[in-house]
């Protein structure tokens, strides 16, 4: 199957909800078919999509991702219920492991066995969701008994990935796949073990759709947009987590010289690790014809659903990055 290759606007917009309705009713008008949640704090990303659910009308909202350490898998099927009732067959749910940072640190949950434990929670909430009784026992989570009222379209269950064991898990377990914060020269690398796990499961590649979250900043200063980058994301490359992808995806100088940086709490180490090449393989930054050329990039190497989240905090430099993409300003090419 051949998936429709798609747009969507992240969220959620701010703290207020309010913020956050008022952008999905914007993309709906503008032409934009998706929305999708991040999920690391307040306001609670499953709770939003119920609470913002009778607002839309047609757009497709997503999880990305959902951490499956902070809830039980009986606890994301009963809230995925709700939404597949309140968004028939325009709910997905993404689930994944996240970060050291945001278990560790902020929940003290360690984060441990995550590709084991993605995979069992994946596979439980799935069966949870077409009413099956559970009889689980593995390695990370067990449940006995637990059964709820069946959806008649349960929703679909992606799974986060960034290095091969969990891409090739995701792929096999998961109906789509998702991605994050990868430099595009590891894309093709990602999809092969898509091609993988797809294959160990005796389905068709093409069967998953492939979403990513796209950090773009349409503007016409290219450094200022850099040093956006490194202010907001070399937190996330001094995690483990994406520390180690970073160096897997080729930047091993640059992922060694973050990690010193950070555990010294040298944020100018931390910042000058990150090339300029490096951050411009990452993030998407450009005028209107250059973040566009760059997304139908990313299209034409196999991603289909393309989350553009504006690096910027400033609203005008957020409202430009996602008025590059509305439907009357762009069309991806065949």
């Amino acid at each position: 199957m051949v998936h429709t290759k798609r747009i969507a606007v992240t969220l959620p917009a701010g703290p207020r909800v309010e913020d956050t309705i008022n952008r999905i009713r914007w993309a709906e008008e503008n032409g934009i078919p998706d929305a999708w949640f991040s999920d690391s704090g307040a306001p609670d990303t499953l709770t939003q999509v119920a609470a913002v659910a009778h607002t839309t009308h047609d757009i497709r909202i997503g999880t990305a991702v959902t951490p499956v350490y902070t809830r039980s898998p009986s606890v994301l099927a009963a809230s995925a219920n709700v939404i597949g009732q309140l968004l028939p067959g325009r709910f997905i749910m993404g689930l994944g492991s996240s970060s050291q940072t945001i278990m560790t640190q902020f929940n003290g949950i360690p984060l441990d066995k995550p590709v084991t434990r993605v995979k069992e929670t994946a596979q439980l909430v799935k069966e949870m969701l077409i009413g099956a009784k559970t009889d689980f026992d593995g390695d990370t989570l067990f449940s006995k008994g637990y059964r709820q009222a069946p959806l008649e379209n349960p929703p679909p269950v992606y799974l986060a990935a960034l290095r091969p064991k969990m891409i090739e898990m995701a792929a096999e377990v998961g109906d789509g796949v998702i991605f994050n914060l990868w430099p595009k020269k590891a894309l093709p690398k990602m999809m092969e073990h898509v091609a993988i796990g797809a294959k160990s499961a005796g389905k068709d590649p093409q069967d998953l759709e492939i979403v990513n979250r796209a950090m773009v900043l349409c503007t016409d200063d290219k450094e200022y947009g850099r040093n956006v980058f490194r202010a907001a994301f070399g937190p996330y490359y001094g995690t483990p987590v994406y520390n180690n992808f970073l160096a897997w995806a080729g930047y091993e100088a640059e992922a060694a010289g973050i990690a010193e940086g950070w555990a010294a709490k040298d944020r100018d180490k931390t910042a000058g690790s990150m090339s300029d090449e490096m951050i411009d393989e990452i993030a998407i930054i450009g005028n209107e014809d250059e973040v566009r050329a760059r997304i139908q990039e990313d299209a034409d190497g196999g991603v289909d659903t393309h989350i553009i989240a504006p690096m910027a905090g400033k609203a005008e430099d957020v409202d430009r990055t996602f008025n590059a993409f509305i439907g009357s300003s762009f069309q991806f090419s065949a």
